[in-house]
């Protein structure tokens, strides 16, 4: 299990192997924004301060947004403890 700090709230939560970040932190009682949960909307869209994510699917940011972040939290899946910056 991975732990999730999210900025600036100072929230954390676990995060189980394959688990959405959306999923673990709606289970742990966060009220995140999201709507569609396919990566969509971009209501969850974050941005990674420090961890590694991976997704099943490539998501629909490009090559700066990712480099520069960007999270769809929908669809991301922590591969290490993360801190993730949710405004």
């Amino acid at each position: 299990m991975k732990k999730v700090t999210l900025l600036p709230q100072q929230k954390e939560f676990s995060i189980e192997e394959g688990q959405t970040i959306l999923d673990a932190a709606l289970e742990a009682g966060i009220n995140y924004p999201n709507r569609c949960q396919v990566g969509a909307c971009a209501m969850c869209l974050c941005k990674k301060l420090e961890g590694e994510i991976e997704y099943d699917l490539e998501p629909l940011l490009t090559d700066k947004e990712q480099q520069e972040g960007w999270v769809f939290a929908c669809q991301a899946t922590a591969k290490s403890d993360l801190v993730l910056l949710l405004e």
